[in-house]
């Protein structure tokens, strides 16, 4: 499936390492986050923010958390929206994106092939209009004529469900995400990159709406048949029966669109407990007077126990600029308020209050 192709590209800068002094306050003064930011500082933020990638045991493509809906109410009234948000790991990040609104957000992940995945998606919100055409694209599909803006996200994937998928599609699509990230928006992609986000679109096109966390790599990790598809994830309800979703309503799909429109969505390769990425990030929102809302850990945290890295991962977040309302998302095994009886449950934490003895 895949086609060989040809693309002389830089190769990626990285910069010296950056630090950012303790700051665990309310900050004071005028925000000054961009309104957007150029294709060249992008890559450059991207480039020069990141460390060397590094192992993690699956390249997974999709979250295996089911339960985030029950967690985004009470998020949305615990951190302040409109600030900086801080994730790791493919999808999942664009449900708490989606509510908290954020001015800008950083996911930053171990493995390069996350910012694969999600220089991928961005490409995909540029060429898309809405979230129908945007599901079309992502696994080469085409579009029913059925569906509006008032669909729901049931009614989509449904629709979806009825329609053989299109290899004529896949590759004009994959053509599409090459021109979007090469040509338009000139990145220095590597070919060894470019091969990989075609490794990924693959698996997309392969497995359809129902890839799964461990899709691809033998079903050996994550939770087994636990695993929630890409469909039902996107059709997940809240406790009210609301769909939640980044794919639930267009002004959510668009919270989105606009923030990769701009740029302000910005994948980085680090490891929590690295001496570089989050502490780059941090120094760039405290210049920028503003605080980081919410930070996603999914369940890193049990491999930075592992590893001997969790003291590193806390003084590295207690350099961060943070406030009384900053919110850690964490997911563990066991039940929580939060929890759908099996498999990874969601809780919120105190950011400040949880790092403030590893300054």
């Amino acid at each position: 499936m895949k086609k060989p192709r040809v693309v002389l590209v830089a190769a990626l800068l990285f910069a010296s390492s950056l630090a950012a002094p303790p700051v665990i306050s309310r900050l004071r003064g005028a925000e000054s986050l961009p309104d957007s930011i150029s294709d060249q500082e992008f890559w450059k933020m991207t480039a020069d923010f990141s460390e060397p990638g590094g192992f993690f045991r699956s390249e997974n493509l999709l979250s295996n958390e089911a339960g985030f809906p029950y967690i985004l109410t009470d998020l949305a009234k615990a951190a302040s929206p409109a600030r900086v948000y801080m994730g790791v790991g493919p999808e999942q990040n664009f449900e708490y994106i989606a509510v908290l609104k954020p001015k800008m957000a950083f996911i930053v992940d171990i493995r390069r092939g996350n910012l694969n995945l999600q220089l991928m998606y961005k490409a995909l919100f540029d060429l898309s209009s809405d979230r129908a055409e945007f599901v079309s694209r992502l696994f080469s599909i085409r579009r029913p004529a059925t569906l509006n803006a008032l669909s729901t996200p049931e009614q989509m994937f449904t629709a979806f469900s009825n329609i053989q998928k299109s290899e004529t599609l896949y590759n004009a699509n994959l053509k599409a995400i090459d021109a979007d990230l090469i040509e338009k928006h000139h990145f220095a992609v590597t070919p060894e990159d470019l091969d990989a986000i075609a490794g990924v679109y693959e698996a997309f096109y392969t497995f359809g709406p129902d890839i799964r966390y461990s899709s691809g790599q033998g079903g050996g990790f994550g939770g087994g048949f636990n695993q929630p598809s890409y469909a039902e994830l996107m059709t997940a309800v809240d406790l009210d029966g609301k769909f939640r979703s980044y794919l639930a309503s267009e002004q959510n799909f668009q919270v989105l669109k606009v923030l990769e429109a701009k740029n302000l969505l910005v994948p980085v390769v680090g490891n929590f407990g690295g001496p570089k990425a989050i502490r780059a990030v941090g120094k760039y929102v405290k210049d920028h007077g503003t605080v980081v809302s919410a930070f996603y850990l999914s369940n890193v945290e049990m491999y930075l126990y592992q590893q001997d890295l969790w003291t590193a991962f806390c003084r590295n977040v207690a350099a961060l600029p943070l406030d009384d309302t900053s919110r850690f998302i964490r997911s563990s095994r066991g039940g929580t308020s939060y929890g759908r009886g099996f498999g990874l449950n969601l809780s919120l934490g105190e950011m400040a209050t949880e790092v403030k003895d590893c300054r």
